[in-house]
């Protein structure tokens, strides 16, 4: 079904997951979708292996739980973020490294304190490579970290590569 991006979500220097300037970073993109559903979008590279050519686990189960989190965002427009609780994940495939991969995260249940989210990470076909179910508390922001919008660079980077749409 193709969804049309409604909004893409801010980057940061440094996150291991979001981080433009991190060296090690997965330097994922997120875009809200018409479904209220939150599409990240990456491409692993040689330092996010474990078996050769095969991507980590533990950057499989980092990429699901931040999009899963994030997807509070949405709705709340930045102001309430999600502070992992639980986090279960399931491997169903391989997942190859420098292809451009895509891993969608929804809020499935969501009370005054507490939010539940589901994910897939999709293989370049469609497949679905690994599904998460997590828990988050929600916290505001300056009750997480000493966060400094400026000095982190939270911002929107935006790319003439961003899609309009995404056929999910």
């Amino acid at each position: 079904m193709l969804h049309t991006v409604t909004a893409k979500q801010p980057n940061s220097k440094m996150c291991l997951v979001c981080g433009l300037k991190n060296p090690f970073g997965l330097h994922t993109s997120f875009f809200e979708l018409d479904n209220n559903e939150l599409l990240a979008v990456f491409k692993p590279r040689g330092e996010h292996q474990s078996y050769p050519g095969r991507l980590h686990g533990g950057i499989i189960s980092t990429i699901l739980d931040e999009t899963i989190g994030r997807a509070i965002m949405i709705q709340s427009e930045g102001d309430i973020w999600g502070v992992t609780v639980d986090l279960q994940i399931r491997f169903k495939k391989p997942v190859p490294l420098d292809e451009e991969l895509r891993v969608i995260g929804r809020i499935t249940k969501d009370s005054s304190r507490f939010f539940e989210g589901t994910g897939e990470l999709l293989l370049q076909d469609g497949t679905v490579a690994a599904t998460g179910h997590g828990k988050y508390l929600k916290v505001p922001l300056e009750k997480i970290a000493d966060f400094d919008v400026d000095h982190q660079e939270w911002q929107v980077v935006q790319s003439n590569d961003d899609p309009k749409s995404f056929q999910l």
